[in-house]
């Protein structure tokens, strides 16, 4: 038997949506020696990875580096031939731009949770240092299902902790509001903290302990690609196709449903082209996916319709390296208590060794503006995101310069929202598909933002598909839940 008659034998799998979710997923399922086909809405795969150019420097305009301690991102990397363009950061120190000064990123916290006070010093008041002291005398303090990360931690560490700190550093991750985001969904390893110790600053103690001890401990926190992360999508979108993988862009799907007196277990509509399939797997933000799950899975598809997401755009600036000094490190966080604009700044031709070394004569550095529910700001043109970006770098480092050139990246609805709940709606989402054989979901939305979150989430889909083999033919129309949303 043929490669392609093998991949016939074992079904065909329809991945609608191309990002790095989607991509993870055709790929996995082309190596379980499955038949595939990617649809993709836009004209380019790659989701919130995108690469892209400024000044004739190659740079990313979407996501930048992938967390090198989990390791399904690394491991597909290498499988799809990047193993030798694989960067750590060249600088690990980073600052914060808070109380009116650049002052050095804490270590030994997690997330911005210390497990002593002198760990803050310098970032927080004394007043905020001495609160902190209080934890060990607090009463515990229950989390049950899930809790807000702001919430708790203020309750036991103080407010200030939360805005100098944690805030900036989940906004990062989020664009999203400390005090509404889960810390069961976003930070699990407090959460487990929250459940199983009085003091939260004794049990971030021990995260840190079993951190050290860790195998991976001396590897590095995180991992770009030269050339860009961006490049990741590209090579698995060559890899799909080397394979005998279809990959169709300008494609977006209409219609899903269940078949009847067919083979095939499902139907898909993307414009005129019209697919059969044994397997779907729907790897698209959790909006398009409600649309395309209302005829099929209306309670799954009323989940998924309820997740927020927020904004951001990302402003990168490229000077001539002669006319500007900028601080070591890799870049700053902003706390968004401090009234500024931006809530980050990276540092790129400091940060990634090999922007500067192909580009010696120029320094890259960009922006980030835009939280959850924050809206004013990105109504903004181009150019009043540029001034705003040149005059907050100003302030915080002395930036006087103009940039030869310029560039707005705009991601609308770009992160989904992980609020307090969040893991039991993902739950339900999951219950609901998995009562129609052939359907799976995975992306941004379930399990994490971050590269190696969505990888894991597409892996999971393809396991959740089970065997693909061509289901009988049903008698009749299929069977719809009644749209009742959670309650069914």
């Amino acid at each position: 038997m043929s490669a392609v008659e093998a991949r016939a034998a074992a079904g065909h799998v329809v991945v609608i949506g191309g990002g790095i979710a989607g991509l993870a997923a055709a790929h996995r399922l082309l190596q379980r020696g499955v038949r595939v086909t990617v649809l993709e809405a836009s004209d380019r795969v790659g989701g919130k990875l995108l690469p892209g150019e400024i000044a004739g420097a190659r740079v990313d305009l979407g996501a930048e580096s992938m967390l090198a301690r989990r390791p399904e991102a690394i491991a597909l990397a290498r499988e799809v031939g990047l193993d030798d363009r694989l960067r750590p950061p060249a600088t690990s120190t980073a600052s914060i731009w808070t109380r009116g000064a650049l002052r050095p990123m804490p270590k030994g916290h997690v997330m911005g949770v210390p497990g002593s006070a002198s760990a803050l010093a310098g970032v927080l008041s004394d007043e905020g240092l001495a609160r902190i002291g209080r934890d060990a005398d607090l009463p515990r303090t229950e989390v049950g299902d899930d809790v807000a990360v702001g919430e708790f931690v203020a309750a036991r560490l103080g407010r200030e902790v939360v805005d100098r700190l944690v805030e900036p550093l989940l906004g990062g991750v989020y664009a999203g509001d400390a005090y509404r985001i889960s810390m069961r969904s976003a930070v699990p390893q407090l959460f487990e903290v929250a459940r199983t110790h009085a003091s939260l600053t004794e049990g971030v103690r021990g995260i840190q302990a079993r951190m050290a001890a860790a195998p991976q401990q001396g590897g590095p926190v995180f991992m770009g690609i030269r050339g860009g992360v961006g490049q990741l999508p590209l090579a698995v979108a060559e890899s799909v196709r080397a394979r005998g993988g279809e990959i169709v862009t300008g494609a977006p799907v209409t219609e899903l449903r269940r078949t009847a007196g067919t083979s095939a277990a499902w139907r898909v509509v993307a414009g005129e082209r019209v697919l059969d399939a044994d397997g779907v797997v729907v790897a698209v933000p959790a909006p398009v996916a409600a649309g395309l799950l209302r005829a099929e899975a209306p309670a799954a598809a009323a989940e998924l319709a309820g997740v927020e997401y927020a904004s951001m755009a990302l402003i990168t600036l490229a000077y001539r390296r002669a006319d500007i000094s900028l601080p070591e490190g890799s870049g700053f966080l902003v706390p968004p208590v401090d009234g500024r604009t931006i809530k980050a700044s990276t540092f790129a031709s400091q940060k990634w060794g090999w922007i500067a070394d192909e580009n010696p004569d120029l320094l890259v550095l960009r922006t980030s503006v835009g939280r959850y529910a924050e809206t004013e700001i990105l109504q903004r043109p181009d150019t009043d995101l540029v001034e705003v970006s040149r005059h907050d770098l100003k302030e915080a480092t002395g930036l006087t310069a103009a940039p030869v050139e310029t560039r707005v990246t705009r991601w609308d609805d770009g992160l989904p929202q992980y609020p307090v709940g969040h893991h039991a709606r993902v739950d339900r989402v999951r219950e609901h598909v998995a009562k129609l054989p052939g359907l799976a979901v995975c992306g941004a939305a379930y399990d994490g933002v971050g590269i190696p979150a969505c990888i894991a989430s597409a892996y999971a889909a393809v396991d959740a598909l089970g065997p693909l083999q061509p289901l009988e033919p049903l008698d009749g129309h299929p069977v719809r839940s009644a749209p009742d949303g959670a309650g069914e």
